[in-house]
């Protein structure tokens, strides 16, 4: 036995690694939240808020075919390690700008992109990770579990950030980021990933980078379940975003910047993304997993509309609580079906290009949703406008009112599109039409 493989793995060496991120994203979150205020007290406007989210997307999108053929060409640990400490470095750099006095918006832009760019890379390489530690009937608690990160560093995120900032500014929040992103690459040094094994499709795969680049285009391609499935979060992301791009300034216009109002909506957000994660976690999802995707999805889109609607801290508590809860479900079931699916070791690939696939939508709905927020949206639902007749029962008037209403359409449009890829046989018979990637490779075995 090798050093290597003394090593924690399994359950075990995945929550050593769920640790680590569940502190480095604490980290993240409290940056993000306070650099949030920091950029809308700035400017005012949510366009600039909507371009920092642009420049993050694009990198990580463009890089993505290329980062999912490193991927299953290198060790998953270090691919995971590099993207940490990319993101350490980018911290390093917004904090002497702070300090020095020269951080402007448009620097946000350009770390933003910095960080998009190597992110591309932690995602695949944490998800096939995933195939390679632990048993299929695990997959969606795995998921759940990375779900129930996600949200519970974004509870104590808010509510650390608001005081430190009211103590320290935001110097210590930066500091704080940058210990937390050493703890994860810590965690990831002492445990073991294991190298998947060698498939049928892996071999086929092979060529240059520029081929394995492409070659995850080519196998979702001849899978229209699989493109059935993602071709739905392309329509769901596009008009859940138009909304969610607005979701922080609306927050801020309405309750003129108040950092109690809008830290307590972001953690009930978060505490519904744990009890959503928490409950996948134990559950591991319904028996049909596609059911979970899209009933997550139609009730999500519903609940972004109340929050668009809602004009005071109870509704917009409730619905964030909602949206929030329901996304370890629909994320959970659907990576849980790829993960079963797509043979391990080429998964980097595949899945990069699945995100890819999914998220291209959103940088164009950031660019659509800050401009008309400002120029189109918000003068039209203040008083006297051309649409506060018309809606101003639903949303009210004022400022705010405009992105109110955005998110009010976006996110029934977002229910509307997933209900549609439903009604096709190959998205909702999905998990039936594909055999298990373990099934095929005892079919190659067996001759």
């Amino acid at each position: 036995m090798t050093d290597e493989t003394k090593r924690p793995a399994g359950m075990t060496g995945f929550t050593i690694v769920w640790i680590g991120q569940l502190v480095s994203l604490l980290g993240t979150n409290m940056t993000n939240f306070a650099l949030t205020i920091w950029a809308f007290e700035q400017t005012g406007r949510a366009t600039d808020l909507a371009l920092i989210g642009f420049f993050f997307m694009v990198p990580l999108l463009i890089v993505s075919p290329m980062a999912g053929a490193i991927v299953d060409r290198h060790d998953r640990k270090l691919m995971m390690m590099v993207s940490d400490l990319a993101s350490g470095v980018v911290t390093i750099i917004v904090l002497i700008l702070y300090a020095t006095g020269l951080l402007e918006v448009w620097h946000l832009y350009i770390t933003a992109a910095i960080s998009g760019t190597f992110q591309t890379f932690q995602w695949p390489a944490y998800s096939a990770a995933i195939s390679t530690m632990l048993p299929k009937k695990q997959y969606a608690r795995a998921n759940g579990m990375i779900s129930l990160a996600e949200s519970g560093s974004g509870i104590f995120a808010p509510v650390l950030a608001g005081a430190i900032l009211s103590f320290w500014g935001l110097n210590a929040v930066f500091a704080i980021d940058i210990i937390t992103f050493t703890v994860a690459i810590g965690a990831l040094l002492v445990v073991h990933i294991p190298t998947p094994k060698r498939t049928e499709a892996g071999k086929a795969s092979q060529g240059s980078l520029w081929q394995e680049s492409v070659y995850g285009f080519r196998y979702i391609l001849t899978k229209p379940s699989l493109l059935g499935l993602q071709l739905l979060f392309l329509g769901g992301n596009f008009m859940a975003a138009i909304g969610g791009t607005v979701f922080a300034p609306m927050l801020l216009a309405r309750t003129g910047s108040n950092e109690l109002i809008f830290g307590s909506v972001q953690s009930a957000s978060a505490i519904g993304g744990v009890v959503g994660g928490l409950v996948m976690s134990a559950w591991g999802g319904p028996k049909r997993l596609v059911y979970g995707v899209v009933g997550g999805w139609v009730v999500s889109g519903l609940m972004q509309s109340l929050f668009g609607a809602g004009q005071i801290l109870p509704i917009w508590l409730v619905a964030g609580f909602m949206m929030s809860a329901l996304v370890p479900l629909i994320n959970g079931s659907n990576q849980a079906i790829w993960q079963a699916k797509v043979a391990p070791d080429v998964q980097g690939r595949v899945f990069a290009i699945r995100r890819l696939i999914a998220w291209v939508s959103s940088p164009v709905a950031q660019l659509i949703a800050g401009p008309m927020a400002d120029y189109v949206m918000e003068p039209a639902m203040h008083e006297g406008g051309q649409l506060a007749g018309t809606f101003g029962w639903l949303v009210g008037t004022g400022s705010g009112a405009g992105m109110g209403l955005m998110m009010v359409f976006s996110g029934v449009m977002a229910s509307l599109v997933v209900l549609v890829a439903f009604s096709f046989p190959a998205v909702r018979h999905a998990e039936a039409l594909l055999p298990d990637h373990e099934q095929v490779g005892e079919l190659v075995a067996g001759g």
